[in-house]
């Protein structure tokens, strides 16, 4: 309720009507509710004077109850045209809207459409930053779930570790990592698990495939969960065998580069900081071209959500935020690393979420 009210002082304080958010996940902050509409309509519109409702379709109804709704639902069938309903109740609640607060990187073209036809004396403002910032900000609840979420990480690691051998394949490592995840209640990964290794560990977002594991390759783990709606995220690379000189130095790289960045972490510091101190020694170290993407991104409901780490986002860290370090180095001709950990910046320092080893793991 807490949340909501939020959303109604920003309508009072920005003089909107109502408000109309459509992201799940923003609709599973907003209400505990969680679900995937597909194609189908699923909203929650929030007034500045009047009580929330939910549309979603009808078969899902008795789940936004169980799941500690306690305003209105308005349940539609397939057949029916779910909009109708939509302008049904707010006309029943509020009467005409002249103005509505939309996540305007979210709603499809196709649906603003269909609202300016709905309310044709409303104006649409954009609802997607004041939703960011307030889940940007986690509560006590919420990093307790990000912990137990991150401990999960942490043992899928092990779990990888501990079934690397010679001539295992990418795909029969990923399965072994999933498996033992489900035995552990984990219904769902917060993106699909990815395990690279060799020469296809040079590939950011490579995907894994029937290749095995050789005498000499990294093994590149990159993965996470999502335990009670919350999400981990977590990459550690390991050598099977003893590593090339080379090899070595560039994982001593990407170490020293994740650390740097969490020693800079704590209220106040821009994150286009931890970027710079990152990318700092890695440049430094002769890898500067190799490291090809943005330090790291906001975790919570969503995998990746506000704010994003990179070199010229100057937004300030604030107490509560949690987001991911994940510096890496991807040369072709030698090997990929990356080393990503989940943190919580606290009133004076940081706190890291994700606790296996970054020392290089050698398996034998």
């Amino acid at each position: 309720m807490t949340k909501l009210k939020t959303i109604q002082q920003y309508l009072e304080d920005n003089n909107v009507e109502a408000a109309f958010v459509t992201t799940p996940d923003n609709i599973f902050y907003l209400s505990g509710f969680s679900s995937d509409p597909h194609e189908r309509l699923l909203g929650v519109m929030i007034f500045k004077n009047a009580e929330p409702f939910i549309v979603c379709p009808l078969m899902e109804v008795p789940d936004v109850k169980s799941a500690g709704w306690d305003f209105g639902t308005v349940g539609y069938e397939d057949t029916d045209d779910a909009w109708e309903f939509v302008l049904a109740e707010v006309k029943r609640k509020a009467g005409t809207l002249s103005s509505i607060a939309i996540e305007k990187s979210h709603l499809t073209v196709e649906r603003l459409e269909r609202m300016t036809e709905l309310f044709p004396e409303a104006e649409f403002s954009r609802l997607d930053e004041q939703l960011n910032t307030m889940r940007s900000h986690k509560d006590a609840e919420e990093l307790q779930l990000l912990r137990e979420a991150a401990a999960l990480a942490d043992y899928a690691i092990e779990v990888a570790c501990e079934n690397i051998a010679e001539g295992v394949s990418e795909l029969e490592l990923q399965t072994a990592i999933e498996f033992a995840l489900k035995k552990k209640g984990v219904q769902k990964m917060s993106f699909d698990t990815t395990v690279l290794s060799g020469p296809k560990t040079a590939s950011p977002h490579g995907t894994p495939g029937e290749r095995k594991i050789q005498q000499g390759d990294f093994v590149l783990m990159d993965l996470g969960v999502v335990h009670k709606g919350y999400c981990s995220d977590i990459t550690r690379t390991v050598s099977f065998g003893e590593p090339s000189a080379e090899q070595r130095s560039i994982y001593e790289a990407v170490r020293f580069a994740n650390q740097a960045a969490i020693d800079l972490v704590k209220p106040g510091v821009r994150a286009s900081e931890l970027d710079k101190a990152a990318r700092e020694v890695i440049t430094k170290a002769g890898y500067g071209e190799y490291f090809t993407h943005r330090l790291g991104h906001g975790l919570g409901i969503s995998v990746h959500e506000f704010p994003s780490i990179h070199g010229a986002n100057d937004f300030q860290l604030e107490e509560g935020m949690v987001f991911t370090i994940e510096p890496g180095i991807y040369n072709s001709a030698i090997t990929g690393v990356r080393i990503e950990d989940d943190v919580v910046v606290t009133a004076d320092g940081i706190e890291v979420l994700t606790k296996f080893p970054k020392e290089l793991k050698i398996i034998k």
